[in-house]
């Protein structure tokens, strides 16, 4: 997840422009290594109907990782598409420069359409997936999904981006934290453009 110094990983509706100013070439092939590890990669219903209408199509340099790897989405009403939510629609202008028309791309996509999809219970499902052999595991927000894996306790390690720039208010992914919510700082790692990169393992584990 990248979050602001505040601790927001989103403006009130969800805005991210704040993080493209920062993520220099460093941190973006810390965080292609780091997502592109994972065995796995697990999302809630509007992050995987966002994704699936975006990366398939991307040239950007995470979506190799994003598009190679298997998926497991999560939603207890279905998996209805729908459209991008603004937010992302902000973002994919904000880097249109870097895209074609999605018509003139090479649609790389099987890793969504072959997705799987769980609707059962979350923890429930989480116990499961942790127990299938392979690489780890890597979250992707929206804000909701990660809020409910930390209130459950159900991950084990935090690769947290931190940049430079406050917002006063916005989507907090820690705020139904179980409590005392003790984590184990592993590594930190600075970027020049400004971002640094904190590893913490949950306290015990």
């Amino acid at each position: 997840m990248e979050l602001t110094v505040d601790g927001f990983v989103g403006g009130v509706n969800g805005e991210i422009d704040w993080m493209f100013e920062s993520t220099d070439e460093e941190a973006a092939s810390w965080i292609v290594e780091t997502i592109g590890n994972a065995g796995l990669h697990i999302m809630g219903r509007r992050t995987f109907n966002d994704m699936k209408n975006w990366w398939p199509y991307s040239t950007e340099v995470f979506a190799a990782p994003m598009n190679g790897i298997p998926k497991a989405a999560f939603s207890r009403t279905g998996f209805a598409d729908t459209n991008t939510t603004r937010a992302i629609k902000d973002a994919m202008a904000e880097n249109a420069t870097t895209q074609l028309k999605k018509q003139e791309l090479i649609y790389h996509g099987d890793s969504w359409t072959n997705a799987r999809l769980l609707t059962g219970d979350l923890a429930e499902e989480i116990k499961k997936l942790k127990l299938e052999p392979g690489k780890d595991i890597v979250a992707h927000g929206g804000a909701g999904f990660v809020q409910s894996l930390i209130e459950l306790d159900l991950i084990d390690e935090y690769h947290l981006v931190i940049h430079p720039v406050a917002i006063g208010q916005g989507l907090s992914i820690f705020a139904a934290a179980p409590t005392p919510f003790k984590l184990e700082l592993v590594n930190v790692i600075p970027f020049k453009g400004g971002a640094v990169a904190h590893i913490y393992k949950r306290a015990g584990r």
